[in-house]
């Protein structure tokens, strides 16, 4: 079955300075987009309140988890969420593992593995936090309950190149797959890792910060030494034609500017081509 395409403008999440941004470049890619097959969710134009939770904007970005997980409800099979930052995989993922009856594994392609705690985030920004989240840990309201986390051992993280010393505990604690971005350009290796967790349905976060800078403008935190467009591709492909994938995000898109979007939208329209490229009943 085709993609859902479900764009979810959501920036507060993020503590850049281009945060704001983020709701443009869901906006720029939702202009590509087959309007018969997407569905856009709502996003406050208020920033929220953190409500002594540790997490900036804690109420908006609630509010909006549940809009996104009540359009994902009316999405018959699998979804592709556009982001807006990377708290938007947080419904997408809790949908994809209802897909996959639980039987789903997480590729996390970021340059951030994302799994601080309120407790223990450098920034209060929920986008730190998602992948933690997904995996059953942190606020009320966002993390995912028992019946839709993900395990430990179903996480593949793929170019990450910041890792917080309570994110490196995590890892290690619990043994996360961790693949180097030279990893990455070998998408044999990507498949045996994502094999290994014993998942037959694979969810694909892509935070567009996994990119070299030199691949993509827009981006809220470039970090160098990303993995290059074409390969990016080329792994994404892969993936989806091994697996049947249950759901997917792209999070991270700040153009600075709509001529800036322009330019960069060939690149995302291409990961976007990819990701739906396996074959489905």
């Amino acid at each position: 079955m085709p993609a859902t395409f479900v764009v979810v403008p959501l920036w507060q999440g993020s503590v850049s300075a281009r945060a704001m941004s983020l709701a443009d470049g869901a906006a720029a890619i939702l202009g590509d987009l087959p309007s018969s097959a997407t569905v856009t969710v709502d996003v406050p134009v208020e920033a929220g309140e953190s409500l002594g939770t540790g997490v900036h904007r804690y109420s908006t970005i609630v509010r909006v988890r549940d809009a996104a997980a009540e359009a994902l409800e009316r999405v018959p099979d699998w979804a592709l969420t556009i982001g807006g930052d990377c708290g938007t995989s947080v419904a997408a993922v809790a949908h994809a593992v209802r897909v996959a009856e639980g039987d789903l594994a997480v590729l996390w392609l970021d340059a951030h593995p994302d799994l601080n705690t309120p407790e223990t985030s450098p920034s209060g920004g929920f986008g730190g936090m998602t992948l933690r989240a997904i995996t059953g840990e942190g606020a009320p309201g966002l993390a995912l309950d028992e019946a839709t986390r993900v395990a430990p051992a179903r996480l593949v993280l793929g170019g990450v190149r910041a890792i917080d010393d309570e994110e490196r505990r995590f890892i290690d604690e619990h043994g996360v797959s961790v693949l180097t971005v030279e990893d990455l350009s070998d998408p044999t290796a990507v498949i045996a890792e994502l094999e290994a967790t014993g998942a037959s349905r694979v969810f694909v976060h892509v935070d567009l910060d996994v990119l070299d800078p030199s691949a993509l403008a827009g981006l809220s935190y470039p970090m160098p030494f990303g993995i290059g467009a074409a390969e990016l591709v080329s792994l994404l492909r892969a993936v989806a034609a091994r697996f049947p994938l249950a759901g997917a995000a792209i999070a991270g898109f700040t153009p600075a500017n709509p001529e800036a979007a322009v330019d960069d939208l060939p690149t995302i329209l291409r990961l976007v081509g990819a990701l739906t490229s396996g074959d489905r009943a």
